[in-house]
């Protein structure tokens, strides 16, 4: 695994941006590596070694230094989620649940109290935290959600089931996250669903954990649970925003994770052509290297070249992105379908160009095979950015030429 970084360049506009590689790409290689193949075959979650993102900075790299993070773009956020998913995209997806999801939307939306009270918290790793949006009938189809949140007195008071929850539990003893930012429904106005945030605490009653959801194709090293809300009893103070904002703050937010989804993509593409061009180079059949059949030569250089020309279209879209409002939704659902698809793809090639070896998990290809597929459903389905890119050209065709 390569954890040198080029010289400055559409990949590494600044020096800082290099060196937060470098730093992300070396962390990756001493200590994420070593643990990855035995965390996703145990199907847990390593939380020490998350809070060690902490240390580093990048549990809050895109909030602010007053409350206790980096200050850091979205380009940036696409280096940490490449680098770190070019190892083990299972961990990497529990640091984009709690660092994208929870964190930089509680960040952009949440008043000064709010921030100055959990920020410094999330960001230091002391807290580990996720988003709860997805119910067991519910996914793309949000304004369909069953979770409500009432109003009585000084308190919001929240029933409801949340599923597929990624840092929902935090060990195998179902350990609840720290805290959630929650999406309910709190009534109807003007004839519309009114959907809302809020920042839910472990300890505050009526919040657990329902069941620790196992046996998952990929994506294992990261704990995925099943969330309860049995009358939780919430301030009204963390209420995000007002009643009504969510998808306000559900489409600010989406940009980036979208945008940080494709990433991981990235990353999972660029380590499968790593090993499938190594072992192109070192395995031999009928008197010659692998690399010298045309069969080999299209999966490595149809793989680099797809890899490659995401690559471009990530990093650009991440230039283009403010942090702080909406503004690029055609692109953020645009380098997600074709990154996560282009991610699939290359690692089926190196397994390909593997073999047996390839499907075996001492090589590799085989686990980021498997988590490669989460990237195509979470975040927005494929079938999702295909109608909301059509929908975003008919409205503004003027789209294409920018």
């Amino acid at each position: 695994m390569s954890t040198a970084w080029r010289e400055m360049d559409l990949y590494n506009p600044t020096q800082e941006h290099a060196m937060i590689r470098e730093t992300v790409a070396a962390f990756t290689k001493e200590e994420v590596e070593p643990q990855a193949h035995e965390f996703d075959r145990k199907e847990q979650f390593n939380a020490p070694l998350f809070r060690k993102l902490g240390e580093l900075g990048l549990l809050g790299i895109t909030v602010p230094e007053q409350y206790g993070g980096a200050g850091q773009d979205a380009l940036t956020a696409v280096i940490v989620h490449e680098e770190l998913s070019a190892s083990d995209p299972g961990f990497c997806l529990a640091y984009l649940a709690h660092s994208m999801l929870l964190v930089n939307n509680f960040a952009v939306n949440a008043s000064d109290e709010l921030k100055a009270k959990y920020l410094p918290k999330l960001c230091s790793g002391e807290w580990i935290g996720g988003m709860a949006m997805s119910e067991p009938a519910v996914g793309t189809d949000v304004m369909g959600m069953e979770t409500t949140a009432k109003r009585e007195g000084d308190f919001y008071i929240i029933n409801g089931r949340k599923m597929w929850i990624t840092n929902g539990c935090i060990d195998e003893n179902g350990t609840a996250a720290d805290c959630l930012l929650v999406y309910a429904k709190t009534g109807v106005k003007n004839g519309r669903t009114q959907v809302s945030t809020f920042l839910v605490e472990k300890g505050m009653p009526g919040y657990h954990v329902g069941q620790k959801i196992r046996d998952k194709t990929g994506m294992r090293g990261s704990n995925t649970a099943e969330i309860v809300f049995d009358n939780c009893k919430v301030p009204a103070s963390n209420l995000i925003g007002h009643e009504g904002d969510s998808m306000l703050h559900m489409m600010r937010n989406l940009e980036l994770e979208r945008l940080t989804l494709a990433a991981m993509s990235l990353g999972i593409a660029r380590r499968s052509i790593e090993i499938m061009n190594r072992y192109a180079g070192e395995r031999e059949a009928f008197g010659k290297p692998l690399r010298e059949f045309g069969q080999i030569q299209k999966y490595i250089a149809e793989s680099y070249a797809e890899y490659k020309a995401c690559k471009a279209y990530v990093y650009e879209t991440a230039r283009r992105l403010d942090l702080n409002k909406e503004g690029n939704r055609v692109d953020s659902d645009g380098v997600k379908l074709v990154a996560t698809t282009m991610g699939k793809k290359v690692a089926d090639n190196a397994i390909q160009v593997l073999g047996g070896y390839g499907y075996v998990g001492e090589y590799v290809v085989e686990r980021l095979w498997r988590d490669a597929k989460l990237l195509e459903i979470g975040g927005g389905t494929l079938e999702a950015h295909q109608k909301n890119i059509t929908r975003d050209l008919a409205k503004n065709p003027q789209l294409i030429l920018k």
